[in-house]
C-alpha cells in the first residue's frame, strides 16, 4: 500500500496483515479524495477505525491540517504510529487509542470542529455503522460544511439521513461504496 498524491506522493505504507483489518484500497482512495478536492487542503479531520491508517496519511499528504487517528485495536494502533515514523510525521496528527465513540467523545469534549470524517468499520459490524453515524448526526462536532464519509459493502444499506446528516452521493467501485453525508441546513 501507497500514498497516492501530494507530499508522501508513492511512499509505501505498513499494513496489518491477517482478517482483523481491510485496508482502504488505492484506487477506492483515490475516488474517495478526487471528490474531496480542494477541501481536503488545511481540514481537520478523524479517520475512524483507522487499521493502517492510510486514508489519515493521504490527508496529510495532501495538505490536511490535522488528522485524528481513531483506533482501538493495538496491533493497529502500533502500525500507524510506524508509520507516522516512516513519513517523519511529528506534528499535525494523534492516535486515539479509544473505540470510536469514545474518541469522538473526546474530540467533541476538547471542542474540535471537523471538515471531514472518514468512517470504515468492518463491513460485517452494521451495528459501527448505525452508531458512529447516528452519533455524529446529533453531535456538534462537525464544522457547517463538513463531509462524513462512509466505505461500506454493496450489499450493506445505509440510511439516507442520521439526525442532521444526508446522504448526497454514493459511489460504488467493485464490493466497496462510499457514501457521502453532509450536514443539512
Amino acid at each position: 500500500m501507497r500514498i497516492i498524491a501530494g507530499r508522501f506522493r508513492s511512499r509505501q505504507l505498513k499494513t496489518l496483515r491477517g482478517a482483523h483489518t481491510r485496508p482502504t484500497s488505492d484506487r477506492l482512495r483515490e475516488t474517495l479524495f478526487n471528490v474531496l478536492g480542494a477541501g481536503v487542503a488545511g481540514a481537520v479531520a478523524a479517520d475512524c477505525y483507522a487499521g493502517s491508517g492510510a486514508v489519515g496519511l493521504e490527508a496529510l499528504s495532501r495538505g490536511a491540517e490535522w488528522v485524528y487517528f481513531l483506533e482501538n485495536h493495538r496491533p493497529a494502533v502500533k502500525v500507524i504510529g510506524e508509520n507516522l515514523k516512516r513519513l517523519e510525521i511529528e506534528t499535525g496528527a494523534e492516535v486515539l487509542a479509544f473505540d470510536v465513540l469514545a474518541g469522538l467523545g473526546e474530540l467533541e469534549r476538547r471542542g474540535v470542529r471537523l471538515d471531514v470524517v472518514f468512517l470504515d468499520p468492518p463491513y460485517q459490524a452494521a451495528e459501527e455503522y448505525e452508531r458512529a453515524l447516528g452519533w455524529l448526526g446529533r453531535s456538534g462536532l462537525l464544522a457547517p460544511e463538513a463531509w462524513v464519509v462512509a466505505e461500506h459493502s454493496r450489499r450493506g444499506t445505509l440510511k439516507e439521513t442520521y439526525g442532521a446528516l444526508a446522504r448526497i452521493r454514493a459511489l460504488r467501485q467493485g464490493d466497496a461504496v462510499l457514501s457521502f453525508f453532509r450536514p443539512s441546513d
